[in-house]
């Protein structure tokens, strides 16, 4: 009946997309030939949240073990990801679909490479300068703030959440040294204070020539030693 309340009119996509889902896995499960069954799955976490794509991801896991194959097509690379580290190393295999001319063509997929977090690189190309000065010392520089940021909203979720600012930070540090609620120690503030200030020579938030800005390689190196020392306790 027009109007009516239905599955269309009235759950969200996500709740739409993940209902459809549980259909076909429950269909799956009442195959009496599942383990002779090829199962191709398009893009299950579209509209998914955070909870439910886990949960999806947990179910096709098991689903692997008791199928033939399970081919999964997607867009969401952090779903992919998620799906091959839980997959048999010996039985697994990742394809990508990359555009050639005015085609597409089909290679292997590197998906360690994209598993790595742009907070990962920027540790490794931290570590890198240590061992061996190369041409990239400009966005070595221009990595220190972000290192410093990462690791103060992981080690202080409470105190640092998304949006915040290392200078407020070092604010309420420092009115709680001494007190029960201490965050850092004043030693630890003073060195936070420091980093920050080279640090923000070389972003674009804090210095409007921080493109031309010149780069010392024996003030740079201490600079890095220090922030990885800070940000790896």
């Amino acid at each position: 009946m027009p109007g009516a309340p239905s599955f269309r009119n009235t759950l969200s996509a996500g709740d739409r997309n993940t209902l459809a889902l549980a259909f076909f896995f429950a269909a799956l499960d009442q195959s009496a030939n599942l383990a002779n069954l090829i199962v191709v799955i398009d893009d299950p976490v579209s509209s998914l949240d955070d909870h439910r794509s886990l949960t999806t991801v947990q179910e096709m896991r098991r689903l692997m073990q008791r199928t033939a194959q399970v081919v999964v097509l997607s867009h969401n690379k952090p779903f992919l990801c998620a799906l091959w580290e839980g997959a048999d190393t010996t039985l697994r295999a990742a394809l990508e679909f990359v555009r050639e001319g005015d085609g597409s063509s089909i290679r292997a997929w590197d998906v360690t490479r994209d598993m790595v977090t742009e907070h990962d690189r920027r540790h490794a190309l931290l570590r890198g300068y240590i061992e061996s000065a190369g041409n990239n010392s400009r966005e070595v520089a221009e990595s220190l703030r972000p290192v410093l940021e990462a690791f103060v909203r992981v080690a202080f979720p409470q105190y640092y959440p998304p949006g915040s600012l290392l200078g407020p930070f070092r604010g309420l540090c420092k009115q709680r040294v001494g007190t029960p609620r201490e965050i850092l120690s004043q030693t630890d503030i003073n060195e936070l204070r420091d980093l920050t200030e080279y640090a923000n020579r070389f972003h674009h938030d804090t210095n409007t020539t921080w493109q031309s800005q010149h780069i010392n390689d024996a003030q740079l190196l201490d600079f890095v030693r220090r922030t990885l020392a800070f940000a790896t306790r």
